[in-house]
């Protein structure tokens, strides 16, 4: 009875496991299922939309074509025992299958949220490239294909579209030989906004794409009119600079130019034209472009005056510089010459506005204007009186060179401190004209006039003094007039104390010259192989010229009272002082040297030319000090004699140095060196002594009372 009762346990316990077992999967349906439905053309959904897909445009798609069914996308179906399926299935995740979208999709940040379903309704992976007839994205039907891109992408992006529409980029024409950026051409870079977490990353990437066509790319560089080094420069810009360090708020190329409506600069819609630029700029510049527009060029701009400066006009455009970076012109040592004297110095310009033509060669001809085109950087320039982005008239009472300013605007950045009314009463820009200044006027025209006689009658006396002896000279070496016999004494001219003087007097005036006449022509050929020296030579040329000018005055105060309190130095002074044959002895030689006379001029000590030289020197030194230490200590003389007390020091003291200078050359270096009668030199200055025939041809009357007051043992008096 046991194996009957064990056959019905086990056929209950195989019933009770076939009871509990779970029901067979349902069988996927197939494509032809899901036509049964989507293959009417008339079939519609509950909401009237239609569910018509066509069997051969899917068949033809990619995914058709790779054997991809409907279940594989519309993944609630494979599941589903329900015919006709819910009305909304599950969004297709295309992700599920393209996992290399994802949240980083490459040019459009809210398709590649939707690929992973986090984006909206609008936005997903089908609006672009269609839902059951995708097709290959390299073909050239692919409605995203440049030029076809805009298009497509303006279906929903119809603002953009129209800004490119009317951009530089939008209205050339597509061709091999200059490709034009169509959507995908920058948006498929990665540089669309929200594609990267750091702004400084993305700017970076933008700026690269631009310069990438605008610099590198030959096609696009043979089309454009800017140079490539121009476009470049943005680079070695302060911005460039600033985004290279990672500083997100430097702008790029975008910031300026903007996204899709990039314009010449010349078109009065660009971002960058120079009626707008401003706008730009004050994005980043709030502070410099209020004071900007109240000043008198942004009011001129803003009244249409399109020879007013904007930002670029004085900054530059893509290669803007620090102002402190030497390079930049707008830069202390720059801006008078590379930013305010185009404009202030233009014809056109002037002319036009009714502007004073005078101002940037009244400023390049004054002490500031010529130190600072000589290197100077402490030193006045445009901007240190009229201001920079906050320039007003004068007859503004806000300006800073205003009547009531202007003493504190001279006193400012430590220029001239102590600044008082009279400091500031006068004209600054002062031009030497009757118009202009008619003091200055006449004393340049005095000085010009007495150097033209003054030097000129000592060129054409030199020169008939040089044929008369050459020839004479010439004469004596071929025999045809006997030689003078002379001895062979020697005859003390300058004893070391006179020499000492001699000699602190030539440097200290050798180097007056040099760096005055530095200052004064600072570009000339001369001055600028001394600057190229060193940075520092212009500070250098100031210390060594009062420090020259120290000197020349101790050597003079010294020279006073060597010839006030030593025997030698009053009988040097007798000497020295005017005889009434010095009115004959330049007739004499005159007529001698033109033939006239077999009469040669006979000489005592000192002749008419060196008396000539000496108390030319006297009054040019008195002159020159006088001028020259108002100029040194300016702060206190033009306090005291007025602006133009000061110019008309300067004023003498050039022209006297021009004058001093061209009579040492034509006079002094003549008979010292290129005489013909003691050529190579007249070595006195050096070894104190002349040779008795030296003493025969240039002093006979001296050596005439020498040789009869000899003394006994034949050693003659020492002279001076």
């Amino acid at each position: 009875m046991r194996l009957p009762k064990l056959l019905s346990a086990a056929i209950l316990t195989a019933a009770a496991a076939r009871l509990s077992a779970a029901p067979p999967a349902p069988k996927p349906p197939t494509n032809q299922d899901c036509q049964t439905c989507h293959g009417d053309a008339g079939a519609k959904r509950a909401n009237g939309r239609p569910i018509f897909v066509s069997d051969k445009a899917f068949a033809g798609s990619v995914h058709g074509a790779a054997g991809v069914g409907c279940v594989d996308c519309h993944a609630d179906l494979a599941t589903t025992t329900d015919f006709p399926h819910k009305e909304r299935l599950k969004p297709v995740a295309c992700v599920s299958c393209h996992d290399a979208v994802g949240d980083a999709h490459p040019f459009h940040p809210g398709i590649g949220l939707a690929a992973a379903g986090k984006g909206t309704a609008e936005t997903s992976c089908a609006s672009c490239h269609g839902a059951h007839e995708i097709g290959p994205v390299k073909k050239a039907s692919f409605r995203f294909v440049p030029p076809g891109d805009v298009a497509a992408c303006g279906k929903c992006h119809d603002g953009v579209a129209a800004h490119y529409a009317a951009s530089e980029h939008g209205r050339v024409p597509n061709s091999i030989e200059r490709p034009t950026p169509t959507c995908l051409s920058c948006h498929r870079q990665g540089v669309t906004e929200g594609a990267m977490a750091d702004a400084a990353a993305l700017k970076k990437a933008q700026a690269r794409l631009c310069l990438g066509c605008h610099v590198k790319n030959a096609s696009v560089r043979r089309a454009e009119t800017p140079t490539r080094s121009f476009i470049a420069s943005y680079e070695e810009s302060v911005h460039g600079k600033a985004l290279a360090r990672g500083d997100a708020r430097a702008p790029n190329c975008v910031d300026c130019h903007g996204a899709h409506d990039e314009r010449y600069g010349f078109d009065a819609a660009s971002p960058v034209n120079k009626m707008r630029v401003q706008q730009v700029c004050a994005r980043c510049h709030e502070k410099e472009e209020r004071q900007f527009q109240g000043s008198v060029h942004g009011v001129a701009l803003r009244r249409g005056n399109k020879d007013a400066p904007a930002c670029t006009d004085c900054h530059g455009e893509h290669r803007i510089l620090s102002p402190k970076d030497p390079l930049s012109p707008v830069a202390a040592a720059n801006v008078s010459n590379r930013v305010c004297t185009p404009c202030h110095a233009s014809l056109r310009v002037t002319e036009k506005w009714n502007l004073p033509t005078d101002r940037s060669q009244t400023f390049a001809d004054s002490y500031h204007g010529l130190a600072s085109k000589g290197g100077v950087v402490q030193v006045a320039n445009c901007a240190s009186c009229h201001g920079t982005h906050d320039i007003l008239p004068s007859s503004n009472p806000a300006s800073r060179i205003a009547a009531a300013n202007l003493a504190q605007t001279c006193g400012a950045q430590g220029c001239h401190p102590g600044a008082n009314a009279r400091f500031a009463s006068g004209k600054v820009h002062v031009a030497a004209t009757i118009q202009g200044q008619p003091l200055l006027f006449w004393i340049g025209t005095i000085y010009i006039a007495l150097i033209v006689v003054v030097i000129g009658g000592m060129l054409l006396h030199n020169l008939l003094d040089f044929a008369r002896k050459s020839k004479r000279q010439m004469q004596i070496r071929r025999g045809e007039i006997p030689e003078p016999p002379a001895g062979t004494a020697v005859y003390v001219r300058m004893t070391l104390i006179e020499r000492i003087q001699h000699w602190a007097l030539m440097t200290s005036f050798i180097l007056l010259v040099i760096t005055g006449f530095m200052l004064r022509y600072p570009g000339s050929w001369w001055v600028v192989g001394i600057r190229k020296i060193s940075i520092k030579t212009f500070e250098l040329r100031s210390i060594i010229h009062r420090i020259s000018a120290m000197v020349m005055v101790a050597a003079s105060l010294y020279h006073v009272g060597y010839v006030a309190f030593t025997s030698r130095g009053r009988q040097f002074l007798r000497d020295m002082w005017w005889r009434f044959r010095d009115l004959r002895d330049p007739i004499t030689a005159v007529r001698y040297n033109l033939g006239l006379s077999a009469e040669r001029p006979r000489f005592d000590r000192f002749s008419y030319v060196e008396k000539a030289e000496y108390w030319a020197l006297v009054w040019g030194t008195v002159v020159m000090a006088a001028t020259g230490f108002g100029m040194w200590f300016d702060n206190t003389f033009i306090g005291l004699i007025t602006k133009l007390g000061y110019d008309v020091s300067r004023a003498i003291h050039f022209y006297e140095a021009w004058l001093a200078s061209l009579a040492i050359l034509v006079w002094h270096i003549y008979f010292v060196i290129f005489n013909p009668e003691v050529y190579p030199m007249n070595m006195a200055w050096l070894k104190g002594t002349l040779s008795e025939r030296e003493m025969e041809e240039e002093h006979p009357l001296e050596l005439e009372r020498l040789l009869h007051e000899k003394k006994p043992g034949g050693e003659a008096p020492e002279t001076a």
